[in-house]
Formats: structure tokens, C-alpha cells, sequence
């Protein structure tokens, strides 16, 4: 068994916080659930991810609550594992009769988790995933995070703009990482750019030299990578080791793939990032850091924040817990506010356009290198 795979067999199943419920009784409690990767290779990502929702409960609950009653979140933990995470989001329906489930962060684990739900006529909100495929789940599910078919485009654009024509694409083999790859590749060729090799690896291996020294034997001008924290963490070691990471890295999500690395090994990677900690988000950034003393460490806790406030609004607005009705009301919320910026549904429930940003990773931390 993997370090990962007994985390998740330890923590899974485990409830591991009630935010906002406290020891109110049930009737006088409107409770929601997330899954989310509070432990294995996302665990950092994960705990960010968990204090959003502790941000956003906190300040329904100043402002009066959902249905006049306090709003709590059960979190259990997926452990990055999609098996694990299928659990975990049936207990939270059969166990603690959520109308609303939040989750996953890894499409592999989002996907299955949001079919799930779908089947159960549970509401389900992706905070965290981008695969196209998410927009196929069904009616009840809704994305405030831009898909890869946006992520993608912005991506491509930003390093054909940098002058690089000959690439390598490094991801992880899964809905995530297919995803972000065809849809990157389609778009950097259609610019005139060249994909001249596609290296997608086995999650959890204990080392990624074999998928390295093929990047070393294709010449790339630029190395497009997305990748776990942990897993990307070996990974621009190893590529360090190798003298590898003299050639330009380009990062997708570069906050999930610098989260865990050891900052000689990243120093001077460039990246795209959701934009949301712009003039409007500010507010969002200093409530985190009031709230828990540090900056974030990745940018994806703001997007469990706006789910948590969404489904809140969802709720008043359709007067009642029944999913279903929870499901009519999200549809029809319109433009929202979120602490991620202005997000809105397209008819498939997913957010129809994200702000992105060109990142650098210099002396420790992510700096905004252009909009």
C-alpha cells in the first residue's frame, strides 16, 4: 500500500471538521458537505481549499445564516484517491443528508464523485477541477472554475507569446492532465507552435528520471508542465539534479506546482494562475491572511469560498433544502460576485469565462509577470 493510498485509507471515511455547526442541533443547522484532499499528494492544495469553506461559513453565519438557521460544512477527506472520494460523498448523502456536495480538486476524483451525485439528484459544485469532461456530468453540476478549453488557450497563448515554438507537454495520465493537454496542444498549434512530444506519467511513482531524459532528448524550447504538489515536487528535483531546469518550465496552475517544491529547484519558472487576488479580490486575500496569519499557499481556496456562498444563495433564494429546488435556483443566480471575480453559468452549469494571469516564480513566491 502507497503512503498515499493509507492515508486515504486511514482518513477517508473520516469526518475531519463540522464548520459553523458547532453543537447547534440538526433542525437548527442547514449542513452542506465537501471531499476534498486533505491528505496524499494535493494535501496542500486541500487545506487551502478547506479554509475557504471556513472563511465563507463564517461570514454566512455573520450574516444571518441560510433560512434563518447557521450554515455548517462537513469536510471528509478524499485522500487524493478517487475510490476514497466516491466514499466520502456517499456518506456525506446517505449518513449526513447534504442537498449540496463540494468537491473534489483532481478531475480523476471530481468526475466519478459529480456522476455520483448526479445519479442521486444531490447538487454538486467542482471548485477545483478544470476536464472537459466535467461539463458532461449532468444537470445538477456546476463549476466556479474556468474548464481546460479556456485554461488551455490562455496557456498556449502565453508561450507562443514568450517566442517559444517547440515544446514538450509533462502532465499526469488522467482526466486532468488529457484534458489539459489536448486542449493546450489544439491551441499552441493552431498559433503556429509544435507539441514534439507528450509525456502524460503514472501518478505516484517514486521517481520521473525515464519521462525526463526523453524531455532532455526532444530539445524542447520550453517545457509546459502541470502537476500535483507533492508529485511535482519530485519532479523539479529530479529535473534540477539533471541540469534540466536551465530550459524555460512553463507551469499550468504554477501555485499547485511549486506548493511543495524546494525553491532552488523552481527559481525563475514562469506560469499561468487563476486571476482572482486582482483590485477586486483583494478583500478576499486580506480576510485569509487575518483569518490564518499566512498567505495563501495556492490559489484554489477562493474557488470553495464561492461555492460555499453560492450554494448559501442558492438556498434562500429557493426558500427551502430540497436539492431540486436548489439545483433551479443556482442556475438562475445570474452574474455573481465571487471573491474569485464575476462568475456566471453557461447552459451546462460551468463558469463561462475566468481571469488568468502570467506568474513568475522568484526568490520564494509567485509574482505577477503580466495580465
Amino acid at each position: 500500500m502507497t503512503r498515499r493510498s493509507a492515508n486515504g485509507a486511514l482518513l477517508g471515511a473520516v469526518a475531519l471538521a463540522l464548520l459553523g455547526g458547532g453543537a447547534a442541533r440538526a433542525q437548527d443547522t442547514v449542513t452542506l458537505g465537501a471531499v476534498l484532499p486533505l491528505s496524499g499528494a494535493s494535501a496542500t492544495i486541500g487545506e487551502d481549499q478547506r479554509r475557504g469553506i471556513e472563511l465563507a461559513v463564517e461570514k454566512v453565519n455573520a450574516d444571518g445564516g441560510v433560512l434563518g438557521r447557521k450554515l455548517a460544512v462537513v469536510v471528509e477527506d478524499s485522500g487524493g484517491r478517487a475510490q476514497s472520494a466516491i466514499d466520502a460523498a456517499r456518506k456525506l448523502v446517505s449518513v449526513s443528508k447534504t442537498p449540496v456536495v463540494i468537491g473534489e480538486y483532481s478531475s480523476g476524483n471530481t468526475i466519478p464523485v459529480g456522476q455520483y451525485l448526479q445519479r442521486e439528484g444531490i447538487v454538486h459544485i467542482n471548485p477545483g477541477s478544470s476536464s472537459p469532461v466535467i461539463k458532461t456530468i449532468g444537470d445538477r453540476s456546476f463549476s466556479t472554475i474556468g474548464l481546460d478549453d479556456v485554461a488551455g488557450k490562455f496557456t498556449a497563448e502565453a508561450v507562443y507569446g514568450m517566442g517559444h515554438r517547440k515544446a514538450v507537454f509533462l502532465a499526469p495520465n488522467n482526466a486532468y492532465g488529457q484534458g489539459v493537454y489536448s486542449e493546450t496542444k489544439a491551441a499552441f498549434e493552431a498559433l503556429g507552435g509544435q507539441v514534439v512530444a507528450n509525456l502524460l506519467y503514472t501518478e505516484g511513482q517514486s521517481n520521473y528520471r525515464r519521462e525526463l531524459q526523453r524531455i532532455a532528448a526532444a530539445k524542447p524550447d520550453v517545457i509546459i508542465y502541470s502537476g500535483y504538489g507533492q508529485e511535482s515536487a519530485t519532479i523539479n528535483r529530479e529535473a534540477f539534479e539533471l541540469g534540466l531546469s536551465k530550459t524555460p518550465w512553463f507551469g499550468i496552475y504554477l501555485s499547485m506546482c511549486t506548493a511543495d517544491s524546494r525553491p532552488e529547484t523552481v527559481e525563475g519558472q514562469m506560469g499561468m494562475e487563476v486571476n482572482y487576488v486582482g483590485p477586486d479580490g483583494a478583500w478576499y486575500r486580506d480576510a485569509y491572511q487575518k483569518k490564518f496569519g499566512k498567505e495563501f499557499a495556492t490559489t484554489f481556496s477562493g474557488y470553495t469560498y464561492d461555492a460555499v456562498m453560492m450554494a448559501a444563495a442558492a438556498i434562500n433564494k429557493a426558500g427551502s433544502t430540497d436539492p431540486a429546488k436548489i439545483r433551479d435556483a443556482m442556475a438562475a443566480l445570474g452574474d455573481y460576485a465571487g471573491a474569485t471575480g464575476p462568475i456566471a453559468f453557461d447552459a451546462d452549469g460551468q463558469r463561462k469565462t475566468q481571469p488568468y494571469i502570467v506568474v513568475s516564480y522568484k526568490s520564494g513566491e509567485l509574482k505577477t509577470a503580466a495580465r
